[in-house]
């Protein structure tokens, strides 16, 4: 898949900001950050954007941009929604998935395969997201799909974040597996509870969440 220069720089900046280099309250300066990544201001407003979409950023009109707070109550607010949502598309896409689309299904599994066998949950997380899209796509309800990607869109930080937690790559490919066979049976109930638990992180999955977003602080 390829990425432009304002994804990657989008994507650094979620890192430094989820490890604590700019604290909540920090103003970004547009001039440093441009000559830091050797770009012009267009890429780099274009990752502003990107990050603010994902609420890691807000834009003040003629104050600038900066780094906003995210609270443990709006992120489980929105990791339960999330996981309903997903629910909801692998409960239709169970009943309407194509035979080609599960073929494409079981390829982004290989290669998230081979990103977890490289150690690599960057990539990993990249074919993750072609996995759920995928999903998204196959439930048939353009609108309930368009909701899913845009929430994706808004909490994919932290879901890469998740993926840097021991362990949390493998168990994520032992769920895509078992999301795939519940598809492919069409097993409505069965795919929809198990998109629902691989997406939320109630619980100690939470926990180790909150305090794998701590320590990086």
């Amino acid at each position: 898949m390829s990425r432009s220069r304002s994804d990657l720089i989008a994507e650094t900046l979620e890192d430094e900001i989820l490890r604590g280099r700019f604290a909540p309250g920090t103003r970004l300066d547009e001039t440093r950050l441009a000559e830091e990544h050797g770009v012009s201001r267009t890429p780099l407003r274009e990752a502003f954007q990107k990050l603010a979409a994902a609420g890691l950023i807000e834009q003040q009109p003629r104050r600038g941009v900066f780094v906003r707070e995210v609270g443990a109550v709006e992120l489980l607010e929105m990791f339960e929604v999330m996981a309903e949502t997903e629910a909801s598309c692998g409960r239709l896409a169970a009943l309407r998935i194509s035979e080609s689309a599960l073929a494409d299904l079981d390829a982004a599994n290989a290669r998230c395969r081979e990103a977890l066998e490289a150690g690599q949950s960057d990539a990993y997380y990249r074919e993750n997201e072609v996995f759920h899209h995928l999903i998204y796509a196959q439930s048939g309800n353009r609108f309930l799909a368009a909701e899913a990607a845009r929430l994706h869109r808004r909490l994919k930080p932290f879901r890469r974040t998740q993926l840097h937690l021991r362990g949390r790559m493998a168990q994520s490919m032992s769920e895509h597996l078992e999301i795939v066979e519940a598809l492919r049976a069409g097993e409505a109930d069965r795919c929809a509870a198990l998109l629902r638990a691989h997406v939320a992180v109630q619980g100690e999955k939470f926990h180790h969440l909150m305090a794998g977003l701590r320590a990086a602080e």
